[in-house]
Parts: C-alpha cells; sequence; structure tokens
C-alpha cells in the first residue's frame, strides 16, 4: 500500500468553498480501483492548509489509474481552482507502524 501526500494552500478566504467542494470530489476519488482511503485535515496554525492523505494500493493507481480516468476532469474542475501555488503530491511507502 502507498500513502499520497499532499499539502494543499487553498487561496485565503475561500476555504469553506473548498470544503464543499471537496465533500463532493472525495467520491469521485472513493469510485476509482486501487483507492483505499482517506482523510483531509486543515491546518491549526495555518488555516488555509490542508493535509489531504490518500492510500491507494500503488503509486499506479493513482498516477496512471485515477490520473488518467475520465472522473479526474471533474476532480480538476472541482478543486484545482482553489490551490496557490499548486500542490506538490508525493507517495511513501510504510517503513514502521508502531
Amino acid at each position: 500500500m502507498i500513502l499520497e501526500h499532499a499539502l494543499l494552500p487553498v487561496i485565503p478566504g475561500l476555504e469553506p468553498e473548498f470544503e464543499a467542494a471537496f465533500d463532493e470530489a472525495k467520491h469521485i476519488i472513493a469510485s476509482m480501483d486501487g483507492f483505499v482511503d482517506l482523510t483531509l485535515s486543515r491546518g491549526v496554525e495555518s488555516p488555509s492548509t490542508y493535509l489531504l492523505l490518500v492510500h491507494w494500493q500503488s503509486v499506479e493507481a493513482h498516477e496512471v489509474g485515477f490520473r488518467g480516468a475520465p472522473e479526474y476532469q471533474r476532480w480538476r474542475t472541482l478543486l484545482h481552482r482553489f490551490y496557490e501555488p499548486f500542490p506538490v503530491v508525493e507517495h511513501f511507502a510504510e517503513v514502521h507502524r508502531a
């Protein structure tokens, strides 16, 4: 299993709109092959920054399956307009769990 990590820098003042759009968008990502689960958290010290963590069965499930799916265009339309600058997305493989 792979963990996708993205810090989402939402334009200040648009947080309520972003959260409403994400509520719709989460159903798109959850329907994708290889999706396991996700969490979206809002920064305490930086309330315009959100942390998106998504577990995928593989990097390919995210990079090829999700991003290559027609549904990804709807995801982009719903969410990408909120980011400034555009977020960096990285993948992590678990090394240890306590």
